[in-house]
């Protein structure tokens, strides 16, 4: 059996009356690409926040390699690392700097800061941009920077939310290629997004949330195979089927 590195248990947080996630449950094993999808609203920021520590539950628990996000709280963010939505990147400052700075944040001393840095800018084919100021990349280069930072202290999870908006082709393919890269790497990843074929391509699995809630959990596969011949729907097709087509704010 596949060893469960995440196990999150009956997740509730509200936000004045408002259930945001509604009883959440799910397990993410070590080393896969575990997908959480759902329309604006659905609550998966909010159930990220909490299993990264940045909220606490109102009730129910997340462990992390047997940590609780509750109670054990630093021992848990020793082991993620998080690649937010919204950049976090000093513009200001250049790539190298960006990340030793976070490096030297985490604890690291400065060589151990720059040494990963460069490793990381590798990683993300910016190590000839290093030096070069943030705020003179385009969107893709700066997505790539933010997932470097993600990865600086050597997490053993990666919480990664929507990390390919609006980027060009060649960064898009590039970021796959590394989180792909990530996972045989024995990594474990939280990957959210609206772009339905990059779950389809990436994910081992896939949970859909609405109203809070986990509505579908399976692999791509099993889950298009649901409603048609898998060969033929797509992941999409199961998406606006379980969510509906109604706009969402």
């Amino acid at each position: 059996m596949p060893e469960e590195y995440l196990v999150a248990q009956e997740l509730h947080k509200s936000f004045n009356e408002q259930k945001a996630v509604d009883g959440v449950s799910f397990a993410i094993y070590r080393g896969e690409i575990f997908g959480l999808l759902g329309p604006n609203g659905a609550g998966k920021t909010t159930a990220i926040r909490m299993m990264s520590t940045v909220l606490e539950p109102d009730r129910g628990d997340v462990t992390i390699g047997g940590h609780s996000v509750r109670r054990e709280a630093d021992a848990v963010r020793s082991q993620i690392g998080v690649c937010p939505q919204e950049l976090a990147l000093y513009e200001d400052l250049s790539a190298l700097d960006n990340l030793v700075f976070f490096g030297r944040m985490a604890g690291m001393s400065g060589k151990e800061a720059h040494d990963q840095a460069m490793a990381r800018l590798e990683l993300m084919g910016l190590s000839e941009r290093a030096k070069g100021k943030v705020d003179k990349f385009s969107g893709g280069m700066k997505r790539r920077v933010n997932l470097a930072v993600g990865l600086m202290g050597h997490p053993e999870m990666l919480f990664l939310d929507e990390p390919t908006v609006g980027v060009d082709p060649q960064s898009r393919n590039n970021i796959y290629e590394t989180i792909e890269g990530l996972r045989d790497g024995g990594m474990t990843i939280l990957y959210t997004t609206h772009y339905m074929e990059e779950a389809d391509r990436l994910c081992d699995r896939v949970a859909i949330m609405d109203g809070g809630q986990i509505i579908a959990l399976d692999t791509p596969y099993e889950l298009r195979s649901q409603i048609g011949e898998p060969d033929k729907v797509t992941l999409e097709d199961v998406f606006l089927k379980l969510t509906g087509r109604s706009l969402r704010d």
